[in-house]
């Protein structure tokens, strides 16, 4: 604790009534302060950042609560009261990340280092940026006396990335703090065509994370003595039959919507012959297979993707095991059920040696897509429209991702991932080493974020 303690009297905040910065001034401090914060998940310790959210919306007069099952991994919740004229508007963003490995990164991947315009840090994407943001736009409300038509709560929650027990346990044990009328939460992004205009990709759905056991058995043997029955040997078919094998076509409401708009563009015009191709079964499989030549990514929101993750067999390099086990990371697409896959990937091993199932613990929620016609999504696209008038594209987006925002989406609140921050061209840095995030896109992303909540909460 005292570790703790001495982290946040480094990191304490100006008082409010000495903090004039600009709004996009605070969210890089706000930023640079949660990166320093290791909230590296396993093992966690959310608290910390919960710890830190609440002295700093306490010195502006926002009361804040550090709640949850586990004193070392705490949710944070603050709320501003609005006029009651709608139900509240809930901003949310997860206090954990993924592990850094420090070896892989150039720089200290807690250190909240600025080079060449970038601050690198594990958690500048996924999501202290948007946490950041969020805390920084209730404040900027708060310290110039906005009055509001709805209340706003700020939600960060502990464990978005291994089991989504933040989420689960606000919903079940306090709901009516966090019950709103709908949600902006991460999964959202910008990228940039090469004609210049800006897609905004609204999130209003996602793929299912759905984590699938392969378990081979066999008999345990000297490594001497070759065999048939080798548990390995049925777990790597397994594996290559699964992932190689051509997923069904599904393509929805969503997907249609979000295509027919980027054949558009310059970029995908050559899309324009293909999307409506993938309507009809006889020629969607075809059709998603020229999509997958051109871009891959475009292809994985049309059917479910496998990754092989985790490998576990054996503990002697002369022996045989009887048993070798692997994880796979299956995104499916809302229309499947977990029964569907897992009769599907049983069929494609054809093995009596491989069993098939369920990883053990909590699975996500399917859940159907968050409305287009809600008062949030249509001033999500006039913000836009207004700050980018001629070159920008706002669409609904299905992540091939996943976040905690399911588990609200099935509690009947419409959520959306938020596009804020422009996509880097190239590979994603989110999970990956030198994770970073461009100081302009920080400095836009929260100028739309303000507008943003303005349009929907604002007092008109």
């Amino acid at each position: 604790m005292r570790i703790v303690c001495a982290l946040l009297c480094f990191l304490a905040p100006l008082s409010a009534a000495d903090d004039n910065r600009s709004l996009s001034d605070r969210t890089r401090q706000y930023l640079t302060d949660l990166v320093r914060i290791d909230s590296s998940n396993p093992p966690g310790n959310e608290t910390q950042v919960a710890q830190y959210l609440k002295q700093v919306v306490e010195s502006f007069g926002i009361s804040g609560e550090v709640l949850g099952p586990d004193a070392r991994r705490l949710n944070f919740v603050a709320r501003l009261r609005g006029a009651g004229k709608g139900r509240p508007l809930l901003l949310m963003a997860h206090s954990d990340v993924v592990p850094a490995d420090r070896q892989q990164w150039s720089v200290n991947p807690f250190g909240a280092e600025v080079r060449g315009g970038f601050l690198y840090g594990r958690g500048s994407l996924d999501a202290k940026s948007l946490l950041a943001a969020e805390m920084a736009v209730m404040i900027e409300i708060k310290r110039r006396h906005l009055r509001l038509s709805r209340d706003l709560i700020l939600l960060a929650e502990a464990d978005e990335e291994v089991g989504s027990s933040g989420i689960q346990w606000m919903i079940q044990n306090a709901w009516s703090k966090i019950d709103a009328e709908f949600a902006l939460n991460e999964g959202g992004s910008i990228f940039e065509s090469r004609d210049g205009t800006r897609v905004f990709q609204i999130a209003t759905t996602e793929k299912v994370p759905t984590r699938i056991v392969l378990t081979a058995r066999g008999t345990a043997a000297h490594g001497s003595l070759p065999t048939t029955d080798n548990p390995i040997n049925h777990l790597s078919k397994a594996i290559t039959r699964i992932t190689e094998a051509e997923e069904p076509v599904h393509f929805n409401s969503t997907t249609r919507r979000y295509f027919r708009s980027l054949s558009k563009l310059e970029d995908y015009e050559w899309l324009g012959q293909l999307w409506p191709r993938l309507d009809n079964p006889a020629t969607a499989q075809a059709a998603a297979a020229q999509i997958r030549l051109r871009d891959p990514d475009l292809d994985a929101m049309l059917r479910t993707t496998i990754a092989a993750t985790m490998l576990k067999a054996g503990g002697s390099p002369n022996v045989i095991p009887a048993i070798a086990e692997a994880q796979l990371d299956v995104r499916r697409m809302p229309v499947e059920t977990r029964d569907e896959v897992l009769t599907r990937f049983r069929q494609v091993v054809n093995d009596p040696a491989v069993e098939v199932a369920l990883a053990p613990g909590t699975q996500m929620p399917s859940t159907d897509p968050s409305p287009t016609m809600t008062s949030l999504y249509l001033a999500m696209d006039r913000v836009i429209k207004r700050i980018y008038p001629h070159d920008a594209l706002a669409v609904p987006f299905m992540s091939r991702g996943a976040t905690d925002g399911s588990f609200l989406r099935a509690r009947g609140v419409p959520v959306y991932g938020v596009p804020l921050f422009l996509r880097e061209p190239g590979e994603s840095r989110v999970h990956g080493a030198d994770e970073r995030i461009a100081l302009k896109s920080l400095e836009d992303g929260v100028e739309l974020l303000w507008q943003m909540v303005l349009e929907t909460a604002g007092e008109n």
